[in-house]
């Protein structure tokens, strides 16, 4: 006999009726399907770590375009970067020509900056990791990923929510004490579906939008970022091209590199 035959006529031997039975296995059934689910759901930390691979991978070169708008004067710079995920990333601008040639090496917790145009490589302090990268909203930490939102931050998330008929995580992240990090409280909003990060909110606002396939995975494309409290200010990142998980050459994170526009 089945183990279901054996638990039923158990059931029945201990002087439940066969119209009590049917409810008591249903309900054993949903609450054992309810905690399968429930097991199954990603943690905090694992929706972010996904995120992060999504966007980055462990290796990651691409083609980015720039533009940076503020109340008075709006530019636009072509960039290639190179990422190594988590020990070193370089960025190079392409264009325009004014700006052509600087380039800014992250090796470990050190970063240096390269202006060709007075030949001098400055190393940038910890301190300065916070500052505006080339009169962006986006930071030197940020641009060379020298910090860690999966490492530095503990994750819980707080609730799921539908936005445009998808259903969202919505997921806090808290520095841990001895990190190293000038922000605090960060929210991302992720789709559950295939977890693409659709908005990060601290004090300011990254919005991810025009998702597409591009280099075998499907990624936002367009990324804009506007501090709260600077009005009419926003940088806007448009991914042009992207390789992932292919070899990097260790040239490529030298200074040699750096100096050589």
């Amino acid at each position: 006999m089945s183990r279901r035959g054996r638990f039923h006529r158990a059931l029945l031997g201990r002087g439940f009726t066969a119209q009590l039975v049917v409810p008591v296995v249903l309900a054993l059934v949903t609450l054992a399907l309810g905690d399968s689910a429930r097991a199954e759901e990603p943690t905090g930390r694992e929706i972010v770590d996904r995120v992060e691979n999504l966007l980055w991978s462990n290796t990651m070169q691409g083609e980015f375009e720039m533009t940076i708008t503020t109340p008075r004067w709006q530019r636009t710079l072509s960039l290639r970067a190179w990422l190594d995920r988590p020990k070193r990333s370089f960025i190079r601008i392409l264009d325009p020509a004014k700006e052509a040639g600087i380039g800014s090496l992250r090796i470990g917790a050190e970063m240096w900056n390269y202006l060709p145009n007075v030949e001098r490589t400055i190393k940038i302090p910890p301190s300065m990791m916070m500052q505006p990268w080339m009169g962006s909203d986006f930071t030197n930490d940020d641009l060379v990923k020298e910090s860690s939102v999966v490492d530095d931050y503990t994750h819980r998330v707080l609730r799921t929510e539908n936005v445009a008929g998808a259903p969202i995580y919505v997921v806090e992240a808290v520095p841990k004490p001895e990190a190293a990090v000038v922000w605090g409280r960060i929210l991302f909003w992720v789709r559950t579906a295939d977890f693409v990060p659709l908005k990060e909110e601290l004090v300011r606002v990254m919005t991810y939008s025009e998702v597409r396939p591009l280099g075998g995975r499907v990624v936002p494309t367009k990324w804009e970022m506007r501090p709260m409290r600077k009005s009419g200010n926003v940088t806007t990142v448009v991914l042009k091209n992207a390789v992932y998980e292919e070899s990097i050459d260790s040239e490529i994170f030298t200074q040699r590199n750096l100096q050589r526009p």
